[in-house]
């Protein structure tokens, strides 16, 4: 079944190499370089709720650990599973990723099969059901 997948990464290798494998698979996939972006992507007329948020933890401005947070807190983005993509993936990160409201964390590099196993157990969304702002 087809979902709608986010991404948030400042790199844009791995927004493409998620972007395509996903894709491959007949997901809709929307990336993004920030977390600002994709709030306001979410918020906007044209945002829809995705059904898994590949987010990256170090990046520009607002770190991973911080959207995942905020999204967790939104009554209308708590059910979007989250799953933190770093190469920081010790112990204390995975639990700061956990608490902050993460479902599971790959760490880079990651295999694409763990991607997809992840979209595989993912509750879908309905696509067509808009975020509300408030």
């Amino acid at each position: 079944m087809s979902q709608l997948i986010m991404v948030i990464d400042d790199s844009p290798v791995v927004r493409k190499i998620i972007g395509y494998t996903l894709m491959r698979e007949g997901h809709i996939v929307v990336a993004f370089p920030d977390g600002y972006k994709a709030i306001r992507w979410l918020a906007s007329p044209q945002g829809q709720l995705p059904s898994v948020l590949f987010l990256d933890l170090v990046l520009p401005r607002m770190n991973g650990y911080a959207i995942a947070r905020y999204l967790k807190a939104h009554p209308s983005y708590k059910h979007i599973t989250i799953v933190m993509i770093s190469r920081n993936c010790g112990l204390i990160d995975r639990l700061k990723g956990r608490l902050a409201g993460a479902s599971a964390y790959l760490g880079k590099p990651f295999r694409t099969q763990d991607l997809l196993a992840i979209c595989g157990k993912a509750r879908p969304m309905p696509t067509l059901v808009q975020a509300s702002s408030g």
